[in-house]
Formats: C-alpha cells, sequence, structure tokens
C-alpha cells in the first residue's frame, strides 16, 4: 500500500509541471478550477455592446503583466491591475460594487483574469464577468488596442 501511495504521488509531482505548461507564458498568475467555473463569461461581441451602452456603465479590468501590456497594449479604457492574484479592490476598483467588471488577461490559456474576477467577487462586487478569449481574442476580432506609453 505505501508502495501504491507513493508511485501515485510521484505522478502528480512529474504530471503538474506538464499541465501547467499549457497555460500560457504570459500568464503570470495561474487561477484555479473553481474560479473558472464560478464566473460568467462574455464573447468579444457582448463585451463591445455594452461598452457602447451609456445606461450600463461597464468597467473593463486587465489582469495583465506591465510587460505583457507593454508589447501588447490594453483594451482602451482598462483599469490595468497591480496583479491578478494581489490587486487592492478598494484601491483598484470602483467604489460601487454593483457596476459591472469584465475582466481579461492574454489569451484562452490564461488564468489571470479568472483570478482576478474572483478576487473582485471576494471583496463583495456583484456583477463580474471575463472575457475568456483576453486580449487576444478581441484583437483577433478586430477590436480597437491602445499601447501604453513608453516609459
Amino acid at each position: 500500500m505505501k508502495k501504491l501511495i507513493g508511485s501515485l504521488a510521484l505522478v502528480a509531482a512529474l504530471a503538474a509541471p506538464a499541465a501547467l505548461a499549457g497555460e500560457g507564458e504570459n500568464c503570470h498568475d495561474k487561477a484555479s478550477t473553481a474560479a473558472r467555473s464560478e464566473v460568467s463569461k462574455l464573447g468579444v461581441a457582448e463585451l463591445a455592446k455594452l461598452r457602447q451602452d451609456p445606461a450600463k456603465k461597464t468597467h473593463v479590468v486587465d489582469a495583465n503583466t506591465a510587460d505583457f501590456r507593454a508589447k501588447n497594449g490594453v483594451i482602451p479604457g482598462a483599469i490595468l491591475l497591480t496583479s491578478s492574484a494581489r490587486y487592492d479592490a478598494a484601491k483598484e476598483l470602483p467604489a460601487a460594487k454593483a457596476e459591472k467588471l469584465v475582466f481579461y488577461c492574454a489569451n484562452q490559456k490564461c488564468g489571470a483574469s479568472h483570478q482576478a474576477a474572483a478576487r473582485a467577487m471576494e471583496a463583495g462586487y456583484t456583477d463580474v464577468s471575463v472575457l475568456p478569449v483576453g486580449l487576444t481574442g478581441w484583437k483577433d476580432a478586430g477590436q480597437k488596442v491602445a499601447s501604453l506609453p513608453q516609459s
């Protein structure tokens, strides 16, 4: 029995890095499977429509790293988080917890947006979604991207 348990632990330890390898090089913080399943998802067309609706205040929130943003840009007007896992919701997100928040990161393999969205829900935000295709999907759909000023 001990031999079987030891073998299973070894298999699990060897499998973990392989599972993370597919997440994408720009994804600095991996989201748990639970966080991915709890948050509602929006498509590019839905987010573009929400952004044009003056009756519905929608905040787009970028959970990417500064390096990724510098290379790839951001969705215009996005709130830029300091970290997907450790940002201060009280300082970095809108005060009104009922306003719509839509988080994005690099792409579908990245979990940073899910992690950041879960953190917002833990902080009491009630209308939280993610754009699973991330900035890559946004760009692929022909939507505009803003470049950040070089520092």
